[in-house]
Formats: C-alpha cells, structure tokens, sequence
C-alpha cells in the first residue's frame, strides 16, 4: 500500500512539474514569436527602403547621363552659334535712327523724376493704420499638427493605425487626453472589447506624448522602437 502511495504521489509531483515547465516554455514561446513578428516587420520596412533607394539612385543615373549629354552637346551648339553671321540690319544701323530713338528717352527723364518725387510724399500722406491688416494677414494659421508613428503603442499595428487615422487620431496627444466616451467609441470602431484599457494605450500616450523615452522603454519594454506589427 505505500508503495502504491509514493508511486501515485510520484505521478502527480511529476504532472505539476511538467506542467509548470510547459507554462514557462509557452511563455517564452509566445515572446519569440512576437519577436519574430517585429523582425518580418523591420525587414519589410527594410526592403521597401532598399527599393526606394534603388528606385532614386536609378533617377540619379538617368539625370546624370542627361547632363552629361548636354555638356557634351554644349560646345558645338556655341561654335555653331559663333559662326551663324549678324543680321545685316544690326551692323549697319543709320545715325539718324539712332539719334531719334535716344530723342523720346530723353523726354521721358523728367516725368520719371516727377513720378520719384510724388511716391515720398504719398507714402508720407498714407495713414499709418493701413499696416494693420497686412499684419493680421501675415499671422500663422493654427495647424493640425504633425502625425505621430502610432505603431510604437503596444496593441497598434497597420490595420488599427489605418482605423484609427480614419476616425482623425493622429498623434499621441489624443489618445493621451481620451474620456471613456472616446474609448467605447473607438472599441465600436475597432471591434475592441477592453483592450485598450489592457494594453494601456491611454498610459503609453501619456509617456510618448511628452517625449519621456526612458520611462516609456521602463514600464513597456516590449514595445518596438521603431513600430508595432
């Protein structure tokens, strides 16, 4: 009968090891298939940047051999233009037109000089307060502000970005400053149920938003650097 007892309390010792190991180990699974996500993801973004590269060094070439088949067609379109000989009319022109081409510019002198003397004193006559529109009209208009990378927040990823910039969040002072009208009204959306408040994206925004980077990368170190899938 003990024996039986320390076999059977062997089996079950052994069964909560197993199973306290298989946690661990499912644990760590799920971590690096994240990682392995956030990889995918970067070497895309990789990719795409080596095609855009690509894509910009090819125009380069093609933009440089055009300038370089201009510099080349360059001399010869001087030396033709060189040789081609001045119109007959340009150098044999008569005194006498030109005497009665220099006759009207030289009346035109003095009521230029008028026109030069009058802007002074219309410019002393102008009232001052005419400089007050053009000031208002110079202020700057208030901008929307620049959009964030919203992938960095732990829960977004492309298809959440793309909802949530077509309901107008774009940065993370707005999620920063939801109410919970805002939140179940972006779960509706986004066919959430809680997640916000348990991925804390309100909290991450908060962090972001006044750029503190090293308590961001403290409370969620799992979060991406660059974006989130």
């Amino acid at each position: 009968m003990s024996t039986f007892f320390y076999m059977l309390l062997a089996f079950v010792v052994g069964i909560l090891v197993g199973w306290f190991i298989w946690g661990r180990l499912r644990g760590e699974l799920d971590s690096l298939r994240g990682d392995l996500d956030r990889t995918r993801s970067e070497r895309d973004r990789l990719r795409a940047d080596s095609d855009r590269l690509k894509g910009e060094l090819d125009a380069c070439g093609r933009a440089r051999a055009d300038l370089e088949s201009r510099l080349r067609d360059a001399p010869k379109a001087g030396a033709d233009k060189a040789a081609t000989p001045a119109p007959a009319a340009l150098i044999s022109t008569p005194a006498s037109a030109t005497s009665a081409a220099a006759k009207p510019a030289a009346a035109k002198k003095p009521a230029a000089t008028k026109t030069a003397a009058a802007r002074p004193a219309a410019k002393a006559a102008a009232p001052k307060k005419a400089a007050a529109p053009a000031k208002k009209a110079a202020a700057p208009k208030a901008g929307a502000g620049k959009a964030d990378n919203l992938r960095r927040l732990i829960g977004i990823g492309p298809v959440n970005e793309r909802l949530l910039k077509g309901q107008g969040v774009t940065t993370y002072a707005q999620i920063a400053a939801w109410t919970d009208a805002d939140v179940k009204r972006i779960e509706e959306v986004l066919n959430f149920d809680g997640r916000i408040a348990r991925e804390k994206w309100i909290e991450q925004a908060k962090l972001l938003a006044v750029g503190d980077e090293a308590e961001f990368v403290r409370q969620f170190p799992t979060a991406g650097i660059a974006s989130n899938t």
